[in-house]
């Protein structure tokens, strides 16, 4: 059973739920309409006569024009979106998919023009003719009308909404704001700690104490953990909790999930524990800002290879891959310990900054042998992140990163102008580096 965190993730990445409540809406708007009209003065409907005085006949026709081409327009909508989805997973990757299954505009349009679709029936099932038992919901038949005119109007949006989410820069765009807002979720404060600084207390509790393992229940991404049930259990059980795996990691079913202090754990205490884990078929971005990071990467690698060779579309995800990192520098990392009136009682798994930035450029470096633009590009992206962090450690995880740059252009870029540039560039860098460590100093 999903929990609720996860299950409104699934609702929300789907093609169904919000187009399942605007049908539902429209359903109960022409049911209210209807019964509406059956108790409407009809003085006033006659005061209108070019507005509600379309008879039976007429009515039926329009509202049955109406519903054909909605359903049509449906059609055409899923054939669209289907098209995108597939055009995006070949051009770019399979995991920006949920981008667009997540769009708010996709799904209200699908819902908006299966919901006309479906007021129309059901104010068509109640219009009847004949001079005795003569029915026509006035109102509602106008209002079909209105919302024909709406489709339209969403129609046109869905058209202009495809055509610009499967451009280059927009895409990597709604990956990184929803990458920065994962950041914010899971880094709420700033102030650069050194990511080392629980090393050594970590080392001591490890060594001191007895562990048990707890296995896992399941294969899959980890998904989510609910930290603060996995706190209150370590304090009612009296145990530490030592995680094995953090946010985005693959766990194997009946492998080590986490570890226990104490006695053998019961069932009730190992089910309580891999109940705060939250694991499935793929990761999410909610609270993994690294999937957000690793989705922008396969871009770039994808741009990058030989079969599509987009020099630019690599470029724009370094960009922003800076953008990302330069959120992340100044932040304050979770520190792995939690504890409860002075006893840790919980071990967390978190990615270090260097973590980070090795997933933004490790994989691009590897695959830019011999294109000085994407590699000057780089260097001055650990130029602008260098700017946001005096954190000595994070400093020499950006020095690290050009010198490693830098190796992978004198292997492979052999005209000395090009070397020339590369290695203004990398003074540039190492020369800033410096001068903020001194003035650190």
């Amino acid at each position: 059973m999903k929990k609720p965190q996860q299950l409104w993730i699934y609702l929300r990445s789907s093609f169904w739920f919000t187009p399942s409540l605007i049908v539902a809406g429209s359903i109960a708007l022409a049911i209210s309409l209807i019964n509406a009209d059956s108790v409407v003065n009809n003085e006033i409907l006659t005061e209108w006569p070019r507005l509600f005085g379309a008879g039976a006949e007429g009515s039926r026709q329009m509202l049955a024009t109406i519903a054909s081409s909605m359903m049509t327009v449906v059609g055409v909508t899923f054939s669209m979106t289907l098209v995108t989805l597939a055009l995006a997973s070949n051009q770019y990757t399979s995991r920006v998919l949920g981008n667009f299954m997540r769009s708010t505009i996709t799904q209200v349009a699908l819902g908006a023009f299966a919901g006309i679709f479906a007021y129309c029936l059901i104010v068509l099932r109640v219009i009847r003719g004949g001079d005795e038992s003569a029915f026509v919901p006035s109102l509602a038949v106008l209002i079909g009308v209105v919302l024909a005119l709406i489709g339209i109007s969403v129609l046109i949006l869905f058209i202009h909404h495809i055509a610009t989410s499967i451009q280059a820069s927009n895409i990597i765009c709604s990956v990184a704001d929803e990458t920065l807002a994962a950041i914010e979720r899971v880094f709420p404060e700033k102030g650069a700690l050194v990511e080392e600084e629980d090393e050594e207390c970590l080392g001591h509790i490890s060594r001191k104490l007895d562990w048990h393992i707890v296995p896992a229940t399941a294969s899959g991404y980890i998904e989510s953990i609910d930290y603060a049930s996995l706190e209150d259990l370590a304090c009612q059980r009296n145990i530490i909790i030592r995680m094995n795996y953090g946010i985005g990691d693959f766990v194997v079913k009946s492998m080590v999930l986490a570890s226990i202090t104490g006695p053998d754990p019961d069932d009730k205490t190992m089910q309580a524990l891999c109940s705060a884990y939250s694991i499935g078929s793929r990761r999410t971005i909610e609270q993994d800002p690294e999937f957000g990071i690793r989705q922008i990467v396969d871009i770039a690698l994808k741009a990058l290879s030989p079969g599509i060779n987009d020099t630019t579309t690599a470029v724009t995800c370094v960009d922003y891959l800076a953008s990302i990192l330069c959120h992340v520098a100044p932040r304050k990392f979770p520190s792995r310990i939690h504890y409860e009136k002075g006893k840790p009682r919980l071990i967390t798994v978190w990615p270090t900054f260097g973590i980070l930035m090795e997933a933004s450029f490790d994989q691009i470096r590897r695959n830019s042998e011999g294109n000085v633009t994407l590699m000057t590009r780089m260097l001055d992206a650990l130029q602008t992140i260098e700017t946001q962090t005096a954190s000595v450690d994070r400093r020499e995880a950006l020095r690290e990163q050009a010198q490693r740059i830098a190796e992978v252009a004198y292997r492979s870029v052999e005209s000395p102008y090009d070397l020339a540039i590369i290695d203004a560039r990398l003074a540039r860098v190492c020369t800033a580096l410096e001068e903020e460590a001194g003035q650190g100093e």
